[in-house]
């Protein structure tokens, strides 16, 4: 009896070291603005796919440009058509930003957030220009995720009158 008892305890022991070194390991560092941009960057080049809820589809197509000299990234949404508009993601020290140049005719600033992973980048509003108040539509927050190589998915978040009015949801395949 004293012998199953003893295993019984090893048993547990053992699981619960196994738990608390999960826990430990899934509470990887947080990921740094420099491997954001890179990842971002890797997305240069011409993205084509949907945009919308199901049903209510559009075609889109996205290009990614690294610019002044890998500094900068520019998105270019719905390139060629009076919707166009250009998202511009830089590094300021060891933050991610981004300016989204929007075709309402307001810039709104993102900040990458500590919840971000290497697989999916979350941005939320920092601030704006050609804005009132925070309670004018503008995009809020953006989440990016790389679904693998040649996918990408990503939802734009609009707010308007100083909440959620909806978002905008883009599933996206690379084109070259």
């Amino acid at each position: 009896m004293k012998t199953l008892t003893q295993a019984a305890f090893r048993l547990a022991f053992a699981a619960v070291a196994f738990a608390t070194l999960t826990a430990s390991a899934q509470r990887a560092e947080p990921l740094s603005a420099q491997a954001a941009f890179d990842k971002l960057k890797s997305l240069a080049g011409e993205w084509t796919g949907k945009a919308g809820d199901p049903g209510k589809e559009q075609n889109v197509t996205i290009i990614y440009r690294v610019t002044s000299g890998g500094h900068a990234l520019a998105e270019t949404m719905f390139p060629g058509t009076e919707h166009e508009m250009i998202t511009m993601y830089h590094l300021d020290g060891d933050k991610l930003l981004l300016t989204h140049y929007c075709a309402v005719g307001n810039q709104p600033r993102m900040a990458l957030t500590k919840k971000s992973t290497a697989d999916t980048l979350d941005f939320d509003f920092v601030g704006g220009t050609n804005m009132k108040s925070r309670k004018d539509g503008h995009m809020h927050a953006v989440r990016i995720r790389f679904v693998d190589h040649d996918t990408v998915a990503s939802e734009w978040l609009y707010f308007k009158d100083g909440k959620n009015g909806g978002s905008e949801k883009f599933t996206l395949k690379r084109k070259n």
